[in-house]
């Protein structure tokens, strides 16, 4: 994804068809070792292509994939409330146990705000 990533921001920079070296030297400013390999693979793959239209057919591509996530079963929901309601009740004396800790160590000081 980094070296997609730093092709794209080449052609972004006026660069309509980066080199190794290109890529490289973007990966390199941010700390990056480039692996020839990868960095050899998107190049081939990309070298002579419009990015406009690659990111457009994988827009189309990408609108078929499920993205969202399915409805909880009803026994699921149900189960869940009550958890929730417990933990929620946990929180709300865990907060007054503070607040009375934190009023205390006001008195520990030896003054208050307003004495």
């Amino acid at each position: 994804m980094r070296y997609v990533a730093a092709y794209l921001l080449a052609v972004l920079g006026g660069n309509a068809s980066p080199s190794a070296k290109d890529i490289k030297g973007i990966l390199g400013s941010v700390g990056i070792e480039a692996d020839e390999q990868r960095l050899n693979k998107v190049i081939s793959e990309l070298n002579g292509k419009d990015i406009n239209e690659v990111m457009n057919s994988g827009l189309s591509k990408l609108a078929s994939v499920p993205a969202g996530g399915g409805v909880a079963p009803p026994t699921a929901a149900g189960g869940g409330v009550s958890g929730a309601g417990d933990a929620t009740a946990a929180a709300e004396e865990k907060k007054e146990e503070k607040k009375e800790e934190s009023e205390e160590s006001d008195e520990d000081m030896g003054f208050g705000l307003f004495d």
